[in-house]
């Protein structure tokens, strides 16, 4: 079906037919991560319909970009995930990201999804002042939790229970932790926790600068 919208060869413009309905970006986004179920995408992105992410989801599994499949009992649930194509992606949202973090327009005081802060850390490393420092990172998000894995100047992260990791950072909701990284306020002064090596937190967290 290229053509549908732009009647345009360009591959920018395709891909805008793949990914550029509302709400397709941020479900890929979600994703990025890892496997989820249908009401963990709905309680990730809160502001999409059961309706519209049905129908998103359903367009992006015809596209090739995911894949829906039943994971095995006790759990028996249906679960979308990207296929290695849609895990590719990942570099569009990082550099979308980094150029609108650059719009005076832009206020990251909005609601900000777990799976989004984590993302944006693999974004706004700074990765020649990470140098060849290697260090593990927990995070506790809510229900969700994360281990990030620095070395060599790249931040791989899974989904985990942080056991065995340096620090660990706690919080209720993303935005806490977005005030420590991004707005360099101490955790306590937003509600969040830090346990573990307090000197490895404070120098991970100095790795993380919004652009001007």
């Amino acid at each position: 079906m290229h053509g549908r919208w732009y009647d345009d060869a360009c591959g920018t413009a395709f891909a805008l037919e793949l990914v550029g309905e509302r709400w397709s970006l941020l479900i890929i986004r979600e994703l990025m991560l890892g496997p989820r179920r249908f009401s963990d995408l709905r309680a990730s992105l809160p502001g999409v319909s059961a309706k519209v992410l049905t129908e998103r989801l359903a367009t992006l599994a015809e596209a090739g970009v995911l894949t829906r499949y039943k994971l095995p009992p006790p759990a028996a649930s249906q679960v979308y995930e990207l296929t290695d194509w849609g895990y590719s992606a990942e570099t569009i949202i990082q550099e979308l990201g980094r150029w609108a973090a650059t719009s005076p327009l832009h206020d990251p005081t909005l609601p900000l999804s777990a799976v989004s802060f984590m993302i944006s850390l693999r974004t706004m490393i700074d990765r020649k002042r990470a140098g060849q420092w290697a260090a593990t990172f927990g995070f506790r998000i809510g229900e969700e939790s994360f281990v990030a894995r620095l070395a060599d100047g790249e931040l791989p992260i899974e989904r985990g229970a942080p056991d065995g990791a340096d620090s660990v950072f706690i919080a209720d909701k993303a935005p806490q932790l977005a005030g420590v990284f991004y707005g360099k306020q101490p955790a306590d002064a937003v509600g969040a926790t830090i346990q573990g090596d307090a000197k490895a937190a404070e120098r991970f967290v100095d790795l993380f600068h919004l652009p001007r």
